[in-house]
Order: structure tokens, then sequence, then C-alpha cells
């Protein structure tokens, strides 16, 4: 095809007819990935890798065949929430996750450093190369459910994950302040663009229970999950309490062991919207 001069009256092509180019990365031809969820949010510190990793556990007790892809080059936390210490694995022909103790599968850039503490000083296209890289090098062996832990924002990253991997929807993760109105219409919006559903919301840090009279104290303000929902018509809802029990778990690598009863609804609505076709 000749390079357009952007002279639509000498112009003989149609263009209304042309198929946009499409950026998707396949996979190893040994993996298999059924659905692709992305877990979003429009700022940092609202708790969007413990909502990955709380509700990846959550399908992965359901019974079904759970991964993480870890998207947040520069701020890892999904291997210390699950306890992972080991690294991972590989052939000359592909890499392998590692597996916790429940069979979810993990892949995160601090899987690979030498040292986990070591900084990721990368520049963004270096970045999206790496995500793109746990995409298709990774040998994902029968997956149905991927959550991929992005990083904050809008930019690099969440471009190159929403055009590179087949992402089936997404769920925005929010906290109760009022400017939070702002932050979820960047996402959303930033959905839209990628034709992409958003399937949840869930508000963190939504409430406090006091552990001597049960009172619930709403430290962050009102909640405004419902009315955020409402405004940019998203389905379902979830909102999980500042709980210390919470962090003291994820803390000691046993997020799988932690109740995931808020998000319950949450992951049967992801059931209905994304079921897995049968086998037969």
């Amino acid at each position: 095809m000749s390079e357009c001069s952007h002279d639509c009256l000498s112009c003989s092509a149609n263009c209304s007819e042309r198929k946009p180019e499409s950026f998707l990365k396949a996979l190893n031809p040994r993996s298999s990935v059924k659905k692709v969820i992305a877990v979003v949010s429009g700022k940092g510190g609202v708790g969007k890798s413990l909502v990955t990793c709380l509700l990846t556990s959550e399908m992965q007790r359901r019974g079904y065949r759970c991964a993480v892809l870890d998207a947040d080059i520069t701020g890892p936390s999904v291997p210390k929430s699950f306890g992972i210490t080991e690294h991972a694995m590989g052939t000359e022909e592909y890499l392998l996750p590692v597996t916790t103790e429940s069979g979810l599968q993990i892949m995160s850039i601090n899987l690979i450093l030498e040292n986990e503490t070591e900084p990721v000083v990368w520049r963004g296209p270096v970045i999206a190369g790496a995500v793109t890289q746990f995409w298709t090098d990774v040998l994902w062996t029968d997956v149905d459910y991927m959550f991929v832990d992005m990083p904050p924002g809008t930019g690099d990253v969440p471009l190159t994950v929403f055009q590179s991997l087949p992402v089936d929807g997404v769920v925005i993760v929010t906290t109760p302040q009022n400017l939070v109105g702002m932050i979820v219409s960047k996402a959303v919006n930033m959905a839209g663009m990628m034709n992409v559903p958003v399937l949840g919301l869930v508000e963190n840090m939504s409430y406090y229970v006091c552990p001597d009279c049960g009172k619930r104290h709403e430290i962050f303000g009102e909640s405004q999950a419902e009315r955020i929902a409402a405004e940019f018509d998203i389905p379902y809802t979830a909102r999980i309490p500042i709980d210390p029990k919470i962090t003291a778990m994820v803390d000691a690598g046993e997020i799988e062991k932690v109740d995931g009863g808020e998000l319950a609804a949450l992951a049967d609505s992801l059931e209905k919207a994304l079921p897995l076709k049968s086998e037969s």
C-alpha cells in the first residue's frame, strides 16, 4: 500500500473500508489463556494490587485455574503478597511462571531480578516491552482467568496492555474521597477508547469497623461507590474495609488465605460476564 498523501480529493482509496491494524501479540504456542481481566486505577496507592490478588485468589478457590501478570514493573508487590521468594526459571523457548500453594501462576519483574529491592530504572518503551514479553514469552498453562495488575494512570504500559493483550474487561479500583470521580472517569474513558467493558468498581479502604463497639466508621469520607457506578453505568461494585488482619496476612505473604467475602459478588458477576466456553 502506498503512503497516504492526505489529499482525499485525488485519492481513489476507500479508507472507510480499511480495517484498523491489530497490535495484539500472540501467546507462546504452548500457552493457553481463556479470559484476561485488567485491574486498573487512575492513581497510585488505592490498593489495586491488593484487589488483583484477592480477586485472583477468590476465583482460584472456585475451581478455576488463575494467573496474575504483574504489569506494574516499577512497583511490583504481587510476589511478596503471595509469599513467593524463589526466582522464575526458564528454558531457551519460554519463561516459567512461579506457582503458589494453591496453584496460581504468577509472573512479575521481581521474580527475575537478582535482588527484589533492585530499582527498575527503565524508560517507558523498555517497561512496555517487558510487559509484552510476560504475555508472549511465558508458558501460561491452561489459564481460565488471568488478572493483569496494571500500573496507575493511562500511560505507556496501560496502553501497551490494552493493545497487545486480548483484554476482555476491566475492574477499576478506587477509594472514597470526592476527587475519585475525576480519576475513575479517566480509567473509564480509556477503557472506552480501547472498546473494553468495565466489569466492576472496587472501593478500597471504604470503612473501618471498630473491634470494640462494632460501629462502622467511614474514615476517608462517605462512600462514593454507588454514585460513581451509576454515573458511569458500571454494573457491579464492592467495598473493602480497612482491616488490620488483611494487612498482616498480606505482609506475611498469606493473601491466598484471606477471606474474599467482600469480593464474592463481584466474582459472581465476572463468572456471568465472562463465562468460559464449554470444552465439549
